[in-house]
């Protein structure tokens, strides 16, 4: 008997020994891509030792109008909202993960009637209060409290995520609008200066010194920019609704200010920063890492499922049932159960468990490592799109001034009769779609920054 109870005491301890290793924690071993940048002059050129992504985006985003219309966004947006109630679903589901420490406690009252070949009937009843608790020896419960944090984790990223993605929409619908008030002045302005060219070139065909050909062409040049204008009004009304519909309101007008041009250079005396500050901001990374946490401790109960779990469960109640007599009035009756259940063929359910549980670990392995990859690359564009329209604004500007003045030389001509309604028309159309393409290039400059500052991580606070 002695040998008996030595051997058991030696495989409980085996059995601890070697369960150990179901209780270590996460860490991070999956490594990040070297130059998730890339390696192009640009970029070397635009990392430095601070980020933009390090600014609240209130003090990203100055325009009093705008910073209100994104407050109210966050406020009201319904995908926001869903994503604060799938925190809180998390969170309950974290609490109860936590709460299996605690020992169950029910009161499981019954009674029964029975008579046999007609006899009187007997009444017996049992009011017990039953407990139960399970010891987490070999980790089972750690590893799913573990698990169930790191999905919390996911859904705040989550949460964190669709934050900066409504900022960033809303900040680029709202500039946007301001662009087409632009080019919806440019247009209009231009109505005036193409309905006094039409009005000289009527004159000249009047005293004939034009042909009607020139006033047909002036008047289709003149139309044209008419359906401009209607078509620029339909895609303000465009981007309100699609504003309206991030602040889960019927269609109405946004308030903005007028367009400021220096706003697409927001980034130009701001750096980058270094890689590691960037994906320590980034909430899909963080996410993603999460994700990986969650998997490492899924892996973890899943080894802890083939090692015994033991249960202490105890009554304690009044019964008049005695077994072999009834006893009135009842007695009160103690049970105390210990219980040990080891696994040992489970028709491979827990194999297999342990198996998908491994492969979906190394899957968030390779999904995390994906994610930097997509995290560069978008950093990667942003910068150069910055770039690119940092670089034609000075030509757009440069364009705009020699083609506005060509535009007045070669109307002074005309009007003098030394240059045809083509030069003019010619002229004119050159005029207006420069100023057009300035006042997108100006859009595309500030979008270019907004994208930046969200890839950088931006927009958390």
């Amino acid at each position: 008997m002695k040998r008996l109870s030595n051997i058991i005491t030696l495989a409980a301890v085996t059995l601890m020994l070697t369960g150990c290793g179901i209780y270590n924690k996460y860490a991070q071993e999956t490594p990040t891509p070297a130059d998730a940048f890339g390696s192009n002059e640009d970029v070397k050129a635009a990392i430095g030792e601070t980020s933009m992504a390090q600014m609240t985006w209130r003090e990203f985003f100055t325009d009093p109008l705008l910073q209100q219309l994104i407050e109210q966004v966050l406020a009201s947006n319904t995908d926001l909202n869903s994503a604060r109630i799938a925190v809180e679903k998390s969170e309950a589901s974290l609490k109860a993960a936590k709460m299996a420490y605690l020992p169950s406690l029910f009161f499981a009252s019954q009674g029964a009637l029975s008579s046999f070949d007609k006899s009187p009937a007997s009444k017996t009843y049992n009011l017990p209060l039953q407990l139960s608790v399970d010891l987490d020896v070999f980790g089972s419960i750690t590893n799913q409290k573990r698990a169930a944090k790191a999905v919390v984790m996911q859904a705040q990223m989550q949460q964190q995520a669709i934050r900066s993605n409504l900022i960033a929409t809303t900040a680029q619908q709202y500039l946007m609008l301001q662009v087409l008030d632009l080019q919806l002045d440019i247009l209009n302005q231009t109505d005036s200066l193409w309905n006094k060219s039409l009005e000289t070139e009527q004159a000249l065909w009047e005293n004939g010194k034009a042909y009607s050909t020139a006033v047909n062409q002036m008047e289709a040049s003149y139309l044209s920019v008419k359906t401009q204008i209607a078509d620029t009004r339909r895609n303000i009304r465009s981007v309100e609704n699609a504003i309206c519909k991030l602040l889960a309101v019927s269609p109405q007008h946004i308030e903005r200010s007028r367009l400021t041009p220096n706003l697409s250079a927001k980034g130009e005396a701001l750096q980058i920063g270094v890689p590691a500050r960037m994906l320590e901001n980034r909430p899909d990374i963080r996410m993603a890492n999460h994700a990986m946490e969650e998997a490492f401790y899924n892996t973890q109960a899943a080894r802890s499922a083939f090692y015994p779990s033991i249960t202490l469960s105890g009554t304690a109640g009044w019964t008049n049932d005695a077994g072999i007599a009834i006893v009135n009035p009842g007695k009160l009756l103690l049970n105390a159960v210990a219980q040990l259940t080891q696994p040992i063929f489970a028709r491979g359910k827990l194999i297999a468990n342990k198996k998908i549980a491994k492969l979906t670990e190394e899957d968030m392995q390779k999904k995390y490592v994906q994610t930097v990859i997509n995290a560069g690359n978008e950093v990667n564009e942003a910068i150069a799109d910055c770039m690119t329209a940092r670089e034609k604004n000075s030509y757009y500007q440069r364009q705009v001034q020699v083609l506005r003045e060509a535009y007045t030389g070669t109307h002074e001509l005309m009007d003098n009769g030394k240059a045809s309604y083509i030069e003019v028309l010619t002229a004119q159309e050159s005029l207006l779609n420069a100023q057009l393409s300035q006042a997108m290039n100006m859009y595309k400059a500030s979008e270019a920054v907004i994208a930046l500052y969200i890839a950088l991580g931006g927009g958390m606070n």
